[in-house]
This record gives structure tokens, C-alpha cells and sequence, in this order.
């Protein structure tokens, strides 16, 4: 037989463990030390504290540098190896998802939990939030109504948090977060729902995340007088939450994923693979669709990198003499290269082209804009088989594109279907990008 248990005496006045300092982490997108210059409220923070160079991953875009932020490590450990990839598995590209579930490998407040058991975290608008195990998540999500529209909203947990965000806020503005309407508005409802979510919730880390310099830098390029205004105007709004930070004794960390240097040279890769006969679409009521699932190669355009997908090894010399000498690209990264750029994952292209230092890549891969697929003048950020910039202007070559955006709004407003058909073929408009790694 066994004796019951006698639990230990413990003094009348344990020490509890004192709570970890709190830590705001902003994600100013686009930071480079040149846009410090136009932000004195980031520069004071800077110099009261300390600052350092920080390092980016290849590809240097939003969903891998995040997930490396948080996980401590390389796209071929965490998996994030773009901003969307071809899903093998689904036959599909697909690009900007949100399950946390995507991202291999410990996560920051893990190893914080650890350390500091109850500690708290919360998410606003860092992607893949959704069933990440944060406490409290605010993340952009649309209403994607059964007859097709598509309505500004987010996503929150607890759920509780959505009404009062929305009541104290307004709605999430969406339509100031991407497209030919992104402006400060979007970066001004983030910087807001933090302030609340720190005031009323007092969580441990709060990650908030802060997209409006990605807007004019990549519409004008680093150097436009429009962009340092992005960057003052960013700075200003910013001063209530760094206000707020200094008061509730909060940490704050501010860094960025990468800068965006200046690139006005287009590269249409797709089109290099269909005109050697390795991509293939096919048509539905005279539009051009691609189809992954029967190319023996095409390309996932992500900024200035390009996964390069290869159905048969058999294809792969082949797929290579068609790029060879594409002007813009820089290089293309096989397995020893991907392996020498941590990007050696299984959701990797078989090749990934590296843009030269002034180029990017499209996804178009259409050779007749007549056929290109109606999605592609729209923000289509899910449907689109790469990334997009161009969806942040509206068409400068259609003297009609006012009057269709005024029409589309109009039949939004009285609860009707609509094709907010803005967006140009013509991919000059854009003066900057990022993704490949600095020289």
C-alpha cells in the first residue's frame, strides 16, 4: 500500500516571477535608414535606443520574411517560400493564404510561453493569423458574398473584438489596404485597433503590422517626392501609438521586411515559357487561362523573383534555354543554388529566376491582351497566378476608367454585382519592387 501524498509547505509570501517587459513590434514596410531621414518620431525612437542592420531572406517579400521574423528561421526550414506558391498537391497556384497551419517550425511565442508561462500575444494584420495560437488576432478579411461581391471586413479573435473594432473604428477599410485606393487611410484603422487592443487588453508582444509605404514606393519608386511624403505622413500617424508605448512602458521594436529599391523594367516570363511551347492555357468564352497542370513549365511571379516550375526533369534543360538570356533576369538558381539560398523547400519552383536589380517579373502569360482572362484588370489578388502590382493604379490609357469605377460604386452601393474593371494590361507604370537580395 502506498502513503497519501503530504504536499509541501510554501512560505505565506511566495515571490511570484516578475512579468517580461511588454514588447510592441512594429513592421514598418519599406523602412530603409534613407526614409528614416523623413521620419522623426522612428528616428528619435532609433536613437534613444539602439539600431542595427537587419538581413532578409530570399525571396525578400511579405509571408517569407514575416514567417523568419517569427519562427527564426530559412524559407527551406519554415516553407514560406513566397508569397504564394503552385500547391502541387491541388494542381492550383495560389497565393496570400492565411492559415498559420502553413508555417513549419516553432513560433516566437512558443519560446516565450516558455519562458514566461501566460504570456500573451497579440496579432494585428502580420499575415498567416489565422489559427496561429495568439490570443488576440485582427487580420483583414473580406465578405465574399454568395452572388459574388466582395465587402470590406476583418477577421478577429476573439470574435467579440470584431463588433467593438468595427463600432469604435469603423469597417476595416480594405480598398485602402491594396489596390488603386491604397493610401494612409488603412495604415490609420491598424495603428488605432493597436492602440485599443493595448489599452484594453494589456497583451505581453503586440505585432501590428503597417503596409503604407509598400503603396507609393512601388508606384513612384524610393527617390519620388510623393514616396518621403508616404514616409512623413506614415511617421505622424504613428506618434499617438509610440505615445502610448512610452506611457504603458512598452519596448518597441520597429523593423522592416525589406526596402524597395527602384525597378521600372518589366519582365514577362510566362510569355518567354509559352512562346518556347512549355506553357499552356486554355480558353473559356475567349479568355486564356493558365494551366498549371498540363505545362511542362511556367512561372509563379512574386516581386523580382520567380518560382520556376518544371513538370518532367526530362524538361528542365529546355526550360532553362528558354529564360537564357530573357533580358532581366539576373540568374537562375538550380538545387545547389537554391540550397546556398535557404530556399530548398518541396513548395520551391524546380528553377527560381532572379531579377536583375531594375526588373520584375509579371505573371501574364497571354500573348493578345484581347485574351487575357477579365479577372486580370480587376484587384484579384486570390484568382491571379501571381503577383500583381499594376493593381495599384487605375488604367492611365482608358480616358473612360473614372466613369467605370463611378458605375461599378454605384451598383455596389444599391446591393447589385459589379466588375470594378480598372486595373491596366500595361505594366510600365511601376517605378519600384523588392524580393532579391541587396547587393
Amino acid at each position: 500500500m502506498t502513503q497519501p501524498s503530504v504536499p509541501t509547505p510554501q512560505p505565506e509570501h511566495a515571490a511570484e516571477q516578475p512579468r517580461p517587459t511588454p514588447l510592441l513590434v512594429l513592421d514598418v514596410v519599406g523602412l530603409t535608414p534613407r526614409l528614416l531621414d523623413h521620419m522623426p518620431h522612428l528616428k528619435a525612437l532609433g536613437q534613444s535606443g539602439s539600431r542595427a542592420h537587419l538581413g532578409t531572406v530570399l525571396p525578400a517579400v511579405t509571408c517569407a520574411a514575416q514567417s523568419t521574423f517569427l519562427t527564426g528561421a530559412h524559407p527551406s526550414e519554415h516553407g514560406i517560400v513566397g508569397n504564394g506558391w503552385y500547391f502541387r498537391e491541388l494542381g492550383d497556384v495560389l497565393l496570400w493564404r492565411q492559415h498559420n497551419g502553413l508555417v513549419s517550425g516553432d513560433k516566437l511565442w512558443d519560446a516565450a510561453r516558455r519562458a514566461h508561462p501566460g504570456y500573451t500575444v497579440a496579432n494585428i494584420c502580420w499575415w498567416y493569423a489565422m489559427g496561429a495560437d495568439t490570443d488576440i488576432t485582427v487580420t483583414p478579411r473580406p465578405v465574399y458574398y454568395a452572388d459574388g461581391r466582395k465587402e470590406p471586413d476583418c477577421y478577429t479573435r476573439p470574435p467579440a473584438l470584431h463588433d467593438e473594432l468595427t463600432e469604435r473604428l469603423g469597417t476595416f477599410p480594405l480598398f485602402h489596404f491594396w489596390g488603386p485606393g491604397a493610401d494612409l487611410v488603412s495604415s490609420r484603422w491598424i495603428i488605432d485597433a493597436t492602440r485599443h487592443v493595448n489599452r484594453t487588453r494589456r497583451p505581453d508582444l503586440t505585432l501590428c503590422y503597417l503596409p503604407h509605404l509598400d503603396y507609393d514606393l512601388q508606384r513612384f519608386g524610393p527617390d519620388d517626392p510623393r514616396s518621403l511624403k508616404a514616409a512623413a505622413d506614415l511617421d505622424a500617424a504613428l506618434a499617438p501609438l509610440l505615445d502610448d508605448a512610452r506611457a504603458e512602458g512598452r519596448t518597441v521594436v520597429a523593423l522592416s521586411e525589406y526596402g524597395i529599391t527602384r525597378a521600372d523594367r518589366p519582365v514577362d516570363i510566362n510569355r518567354a515559357l509559352r512562346r518556347a511551347g512549355l506553357l499552356e492555357v486554355h480558353t473559356q468564352d475567349g479568355m486564356e487561362y493558365l494551366d498549371p497542370m498540363a505545362s511542362r513549365a511556367f512561372a509563379v511571379a512574386d516581386h523580382q523573383i520567380a518560382h520556376v516550375y518544371v513538370r518532367r526533369p526530362e524538361d528542365l534543360e529546355a526550360t532553362k534555354a528558354a529564360l537564357d538570356g530573357l533580358p532581366g533576369i539576373e540568374r537562375l538558381l538550380d538545387d545547389e543554388g537554391k540550397k546556398a539560398h535557404h530556399l530548398d523547400h518541396p513548395r520551391s519552383g524546380e528553377l527560381v529566376a532572379v531579377a536583375e536589380p531594375d526588373a520584375w517579373f509579371t505573371y501574364y502569360y497571354w500573348l493578345d491582351d484581347a485574351r487575357a482572362p477579365d479577372f486580370a484588370q480587376l484587384v484579384e489578388i486570390h484568382r491571379k497566378p501571381g503577383y500583381d502590382p499594376v493593381e495599384l493604379f487605375m488604367d492611365p490609357l482608358d480616358p473612360y476608367v473614372k466613369v467605370k469605377a463611378a458605375t461599378a460604386l454605384a451598383r455596389k452601393k444599391l446591393g447589385m454585382r459589379y466588375r470594378m474593371a480598372v486595373v491596366p494590361l500595361d505594366p510600365s507604370p511601376i517605378r519600384g519592387s523588392h524580393g532579391r537580395l541587396p547587393l
